[in-house]
């Protein structure tokens, strides 16, 4: 029974690192990359998010109990699971370790970036590109979301590569070697929105 459990929540885990996380995450660097073209742009897109309906609703049930159960189950296979050389090999090892480390730090970006965004719209502060820009005018709050950006683009794509195999649909290692490209392309392509967005507010 137990065996039975813990093989559901890894599932249910791995699912909702794409759906509805992953799914979310896209959405909110595309809205953060209309920072590129100028702060009415940024202002408009994220006017638009917030004037959805049921927002409080949507954010609560398909962003945050997914996100943070995915976080905190996430934290426990961290600290309990172990290395294979035998079964992944060299290279494969070095992601499922980069997968833990960059899991942990995107906990930590993705809370404080809650905090200083949504908690602060709360409290009646209005999120915008100002409010952006202030949070980068510092110099370590610049690298602190570069890193916790790119930790998280990482961790998806890189989790992306673990969802096709633990669901069965890349099951040969050539599909699982053409995974590995395709989700590499996708980290890089998704960092350099996150990025260039983040610079835009500098």
């Amino acid at each position: 029974m137990a065996g039975n459990r813990e093989f559901f929540y890894r599932r249910l885990h791995s699912l909702l690192g794409v759906i509805p996380v992953g799914v979310f995450l896209l959405q909110h660097l595309v809205v953060n990359h209309f920072a590129t073209r100028g702060e009415q742009a940024f202002n408009d897109a994220a006017h638009f998010m917030e004037s959805l309906p049921f927002r409080i609703v949507l954010e609560l049930f398909i962003i945050f109990i997914p996100l943070y159960f995915h976080a905190i189950y996430g934290v426990y296979i961290a600290f309990t699971s172990k290395n294979n050389v035998n079964q992944y090999g060299y290279f494969r090892n070095w992601m499922f370790y980069l997968q833990r480390i960059s899991g942990i730090i995107t906990l930590i970006f993705v809370t404080w970036h809650v905090w200083e965004t949504r908690i602060q719209a709360a409290f009646g502060e209005e999120v915008n590109f100002s409010l952006m820009a202030d949070i980068l005018s510092n110099p370590f709050m610049v690298a602190f979301y570069i890193i916790g950006v790119v930790s998280t683009t990482f961790h998806f794509a890189n989790g992306l590569w673990s969802f096709l195999v633990s669901w069965g649909i890349t099951m040969s290692p050539r599909s699982q070697r053409i995974s590995t490209y395709v989700t590499l392309a996708i980290f890089v392509a998704l960092s350099y929105v996150g990025v260039a967005a983040i610079l835009a507010f500098v």
